[in-house]
């Protein structure tokens, strides 16, 4: 995994396949989603902080909770727990509202479920930063494992939720961009729940690669 300082105390840890986020305190680290199994996220923790580690998800897809069992608990949104399959994690509730803080951060817990049933993002309005999980992104592809209309409710709730100037970083493709993004992506699930977007059959699973403007989407 590389690193990248995106603020003070709050790194991306990326490798071609995903990305997770990393916020560092004064007495605790912050870790947003622990990769695959492969992906050796605490060893890349461990080489910026020795501080006990807080994990918290924005889904339960494999390749943001395949790490889980190097960490050994996670507070994730009860609707993506059967995402887990090692019965040995300890899964924690957590649920739109609460606030989850670190050092100088202090993120809102926003339900955002369509990627996914349990999909959380967390925002710091102090700092207007969002982290978004799979849901908004610049190119893509985003999976639609949830249905395209629960997922559009979403888009709608953030536009009304999230100022323009607000800075998105998403766990996919480019990394950072702005809140725009979330009226493009709407716009374009618009566009393919009309009928107006062009499409391949995807080469190795059973759906289509829908082409927008701002992102593509596997449906």
């Amino acid at each position: 995994l590389k690193t990248r300082e995106l603020f003070a105390g709050l790194y991306a840890l990326e490798d071609e396949r995903v990305r997770q986020f990393l916020v560092i305190g004064e007495e605790r680290a912050l870790l947003f989603d622990a990769g695959f199994a492969d992906s050796g996220v605490l060893e890349t923790v461990r080489a910026l902080t020795d501080l006990p580690i807080d994990v918290v998800m924005t889904h339960g897809d494999p390749d943001h909770s395949g790490g889980l069992a190097d960490f050994g608990s996670c507070r994730m949104n009860a609707g993506d727990w059967p995402l887990v399959k090692n019965g040995s994690i300890a899964l924690v509730p957590l649920d739109e509202g609460e606030i989850v803080a670190c050092g100088d951060y202090r993120f809102r817990v926003i339900a955002i479920p369509g990627h996914s049933a349990g999909s959380l993002a967390f925002y710091d309005e102090v700092k207007g930063i969002l982290l978004a999980g799979d849901s908004v992104q610049s190119g893509g592809p985003i999976f639609m494992f949830g249905g395209i209309a629960i997922w559009m409710r979403t888009l709608e709730k953030l536009e009304r939720l999230i100022p323009a100037d607000v800075t998105v970083l998403p766990c996919h493709s480019a990394c950072p961009i702005d809140a725009g993004f979330i009226a493009r992506d709407l716009a374009d699930a618009r566009a393919l729940r009309d009928g107006k977007l062009t499409s391949d059959a995807h080469p190795a699973l059973p759906c289509r690669v829908y082409h927008g403007e701002a992102t593509d989407f596997l449906f």
